[in-house]
């Protein structure tokens, strides 16, 4: 019985064959019988989506930065030019025909019932993936609904820091809020997401996983089960979302008056926080600095800019460049300093805003960087809406330090190399390499 419900049979086989060629040679027949888009199964949208890919690195140089980590800050519109455009010479007649090759082999065989709606935003999405780069990706109209909420620094949700690694796409927890129903619930740093709300969400897009997951209306509860230790002991939380304001920044004044100051991410409320930090340390009579930029995935770029703006004298903080050169600059232009011996300590999860601020420092001869290589994503996403509510986020450009270092691929590598020992905390009781950042700062 099992056996005539599988399609092995040579009877079966050879029906399936030709109704497979019959439907290839219909779809040539119908292109020559008329000119134009094929209106099919995907009605030309697909064709849409597939020349803006392509055409839109060249046409559009906007810079942004990553939210939480990876959220371009600006968007442009595609235009019907655009759409229309097929700069690569793309074979639409092959992909329509192959296309309804696909869909009479899932209409004849497919087990379940298909959502058109999901396969059509398969499509896509598995265009973008095809680029092969992790941080250009397709948004369905809902999913781009939720990504375009302002970024204030407050929203309900757990209390937490994720990034992700672009080559395994496995999401962890960096940072954990003190209060925070992340830390309440018994959530810790470095456990891996392994299920939020009974979804497995290894590779699902990070922007997507706290949009469409994490976050959500203020006293409702997300399952979210984890992978913690070198054993990978499955754990589940339910947590609690709440409003939370976000503690970007964190400050204090160390023995012999160094100011430590721990920037967790770079969100529009940032800067504020940051300067606020600053000038509270400098009344105390601050003599040196310690920037803690460990673990900051990164944010908005504008605001990593003004924060160095505040801190560097006038001059070129960053630029970006793309196929067609030069993009754009970043300048320094308030007159406003603050010159004192500065260390910045960096890691491996320091990254994007993250690496442009040490790298400015390090480029203005402002700062000793102390720990380990950072992350390395030096490059520009911008976000094009698609007319129809769905949006595509491009990669378009890299992002170079003042003296012409591409920080992509290679991250900024400290002066001093510290490691973190087993037991440390960032700047808990045992920090072995806020612990060396003190020592590099007092011989400045």
């Amino acid at each position: 019985m099992a056996e005539n419900s599988e399609w092995k049979n040579d009877e079966e086989e050879a029906r399936a064959r030709k109704e497979a060629e019959a439907a290839v040679r219909h779809a040539r027949d119908y292109h020559m019988r008329k000119q134009g888009y094929w209106k099919g199964f995907f009605v030309g949208f697909f064709a849409c989506v597939a020349v803006l890919a392509v055409a839109a690195a060249v046409l559009f140089f906007r810079v942004s930065g990553n939210r939480r980590p990876y959220r371009a800050d600006k968007t442009t519109q595609a235009t019907p030019a655009e759409a229309s455009a097929n700069p690569r010479n793309l074979n639409y007649d092959k992909i329509e025909a192959k296309m309804r090759l696909l869909q009479n082999v899932i209409y004849k065989n497919y087990l379940f019932d298909e959502k058109e709606t999901d396969v059509e935003d398969g499509i896509y999405k598995g265009m973008m993936s095809g680029l092969g780069d992790p941080y250009s990706v397709y948004y369905t109209a809902d999913e781009y609904k939720k990504l375009t909420e302002e970024t204030s620094g407050q929203y309900s949700g757990i209390g937490a820091v994720l990034n992700q690694d672009p080559d395994t796409k496995i999401s962890r927890i960096v940072t954990v809020f003190p209060g925070s129903p992340a830390e309440e619930a018994g959530l810790k740093p470095d456990d891996i997401l392994y299920q939020v709300a009974g979804k497995d969400v290894t590779g699902e897009n990070l922007d997507v996983l706290v949009a469409s997951y994490i976050r959500g209306a203020e006293g409702t509860s997300v399952e979210i089960k984890v992978l913690r230790g070198d054993k990978h002991e499955e754990l589940t939380f339910n947590v609690t979302r709440r409003n939370i304001v976000m503690p970007t920044v964190e400050s204090e004044m160390k023995a012999n008056k160094i100011g430590y100051i721990r920037v967790l991410q770079f969100d529009t409320v940032t800067p504020d926080q940051f300067k606020q930090a600053v000038d509270e340390l400098q009344k105390k009579g601050m003599k040196r600095l310690v920037i803690d930029l460990r673990n900051n995935p990164g944010g908005v770029v504008d605001s990593c800019i003004s924060m160095l703006d505040y801190m560097l004298p006038d001059g070129l903080l960053v630029y970006t460049a793309g196929r067609d050169g030069v993009g754009e600059k970043y300048y320094a232009t308030d007159g406003h300093e603050v010159n004192l011996p500065t260390v910045i300590l960096i890691n491996k999860g320091s990254a994007s805003c993250s690496e442009i601020f040490a790298g400015a420092y390090h480029d203005f001869g402002r700062a000793k960087l102390v720990g380990t290589t950072s992350f390395g994503k030096g490059i520009v996403q911008f976000v094009m809406p698609l007319g129809d509510g769905s949006a595509v986020k491009l990669t378009t450009q890299h992002y170079y330090t003042p003296n012409g270092f591409d920080l992509h691929g290679k991250g900024v590598a400290p002066d001093v190399e510290a490691e973190s020992e087993e037991g440390d905390v960032q700047n808990g009781e045992k920090d072995a390499q806020l612990t060396r950042a003190l020592e590099v700062v007092q011989e400045e």
